[in-house]
């Protein structure tokens, strides 16, 4: 598989940045018209229902003993992050969403090393220090962010980054035989139900009053087709080939996107912004440091299936 190559390992990486980097304005644009709750449902069943057919084809593959696994990469890694994140930004702006999410490789880290038996480096432990460093100051430079701008809601996505870091240690340790989109179809096909349950019971009738209320569906639609599902795929087929601090460092480059859109609009650049996506760039070269990490528990009773 290409995946074992480095370069096309950043190149999965930038991509699955890239996506992401365009939640948070696609979550604003939803949130116009539907409240939290719904577009966060609507995120999770169309991202489930584009993955349906993927699911049925590969059903005869799913093994009872993967549905732990499958459960807790499902709800804790993508169900309940995404209420959570639509919930916190109806309270809080762009810039402390995407500063706090970029705690997920430090939670990552910490959770595999406490609870999974991985073991890492100095080296690494660096790399995630400075890549937060530096996401931290681009986000923050010339932003106006400060304790007083922190509310409740923040711990909400701070409660997000935690639940990522457990869903990555746990597909990188129990599901690494499935392939990436073995894993989302499953994962999806699971929050089926709840995803449709919820927009079954929900009131629709204060949604309908917004005339532009069908963009604002678009938006959700799109965020669970593309900055969900396909985004999920990318990064679960990636966790078979690298560490999961790796894949979680993804939430250091959406600043860099971010600045990169802003100078498309127009906004200036300054020698400070390249100084920090550089510290970043850096950062997340020494976390994928080849030979550095190891998994012990585990490790030796699984093998991966590639493409």
């Amino acid at each position: 598989m290409f995946l074992e190559k480095r370069w096309a390992q950043y190149v999965f990486l930038l991509l699955m940045a890239l996506i992401w980097g365009s939640s948070f304005i696609l979550m604003k644009i939803g949130l116009k018209s539907f409240d939290s709750n719904q577009a966060a449902a609507i995120r999770i069943f169309s991202a489930s229902a584009v993955l349906l057919p993927v699911s049925i084809y590969h059903l005869r593959k799913l093994k009872w003993h993967d549905l732990r696994g499958l459960l807790i990469a499902g709800f804790i890694g993508s169900f309940f992050p995404a209420f959570l994140f639509t919930k916190a930004q109806t309270q809080i702006d762009s810039a402390m969403a995407g500063m706090l999410n970029s705690l997920t490789p430090m939670f990552t880290l910490l959770i595999g090393i406490l609870f999974y038996n991985i073991q890492t480096s100095r080296m690494q432990v660096i790399g995630m220090l400075l890549g937060l460093v530096g996401a931290a100051g681009l986000i923050s430079w010339g932003e106006d962010l400060s304790l007083a701008n922190i509310n409740s809601y923040a711990f909400y996505i701070v409660l997000a980054t935690f639940f990522y870091g457990i869903s990555m240690n746990e597909i990188k340790i129990r599901l690494a035989h499935l392939t990436g989109m073995q894993i989302t179809g499953f994962m999806f096909l699971l929050l089926l139900p709840a995803a449709l349950g919820y927009l079954l019971y929900t009131d629709f009738d204060g949604v309908t009053q917004n005339p532009a209320w069908g963009y604002h569906l678009l938006a959700l639609v799109t965020l669970g087709v593309v900055g969900t599902a396909l985004a999920l795929t990318l990064m679960n087929t990636l966790i078979g080939y690298v560490q999961p601090v790796f894949v979680s460092s993804t939430t250091y480059i959406v600043p860099v996107f971010a600045v990169f859109w802003g100078v498309v609009d127009g906004e200036q650049v300054l020698p400070v912004h390249i100084l920090f996506m550089l510290l970043i760039l850096f950062g997340v070269y020494l976390i994928n440091t080849k030979g550095k990490i190891r998994i012990v528990a585990h490790a030796r009773l699984l093998r991966r299936k590639k493409f």
